[in-house]
């Protein structure tokens, strides 16, 4: 009996990892959140998800800022939401909507070191791209953390593995 036990606690723990399929981008890539960093073309080909994460990665010379539209508009970087600047930074995307980034140094700002996302809700729906303000910088190769690439097949292996464990602590 021990065994089948043992056979369905790890059929119950593969199907848990199967089916974590969020992401983490490095925001700027290898360049990180920095003036010289193409922020508009690194934004350009993502989709945020709901439980997706940014990881912001910067120097002592700057600091985050999440922030209102209008804040994120005019580069104000006093009426913000939050302040961050240990110069490795995690936010998790929990919610469905808008969220908007700033560097704390406003001439950096207003030199295009803003970050706005689009987050959906539906993990299975491409709609709403990210969107950033435009600026003429290099691009920089894609670094993203993808916890899991099986998309939807995953769903259907964890459903027959369900099945399976189900079966087997029947038997």
């Amino acid at each position: 009996m021990a065994p089948k036990l043992l056979l369905v606690y790890l059929l119950a723990t593969f199907s848990i990892v199967l089916t974590t399929n969020a992401t983490t981008y490095t925001v700027g890539d290898n360049s990180g959140w920095d003036i010289s960093t193409d922020i508009d073309s690194w934004v350009q080909d993502k989709v945020f998800k709901v439980g997706d994460s940014l990881l912001f990665q910067y120097s002592s010379s700057h600091s985050l800022n999440e922030a209102k539209r209008e804040s994120f508009e005019a580069c104000n970087t006093t009426d913000v939401l939050s302040t961050f600047s240990d110069g490795n930074t995690t936010i998790a995307l929990t919610q469905p909507g808008e969220r908007y980034f700033v560097c704390g140094n406003n001439l950096h700002c207003l030199g295009g070191m803003k970050l706005q996302v689009n987050v959906v809700g539906d993990a299975s729906s491409p709609v709403g791209s990210p969107q950033a303000q435009p600026s003429a910088k290099s691009n920089n190769p894609p670094s993203v953390i993808s916890n899991s690439s099986c998309g939807k097949t995953s769903y259907l292996l964890v459903t027959f593995l369900g099945f399976m464990a189900t079966i087997l602590s029947v038997v």
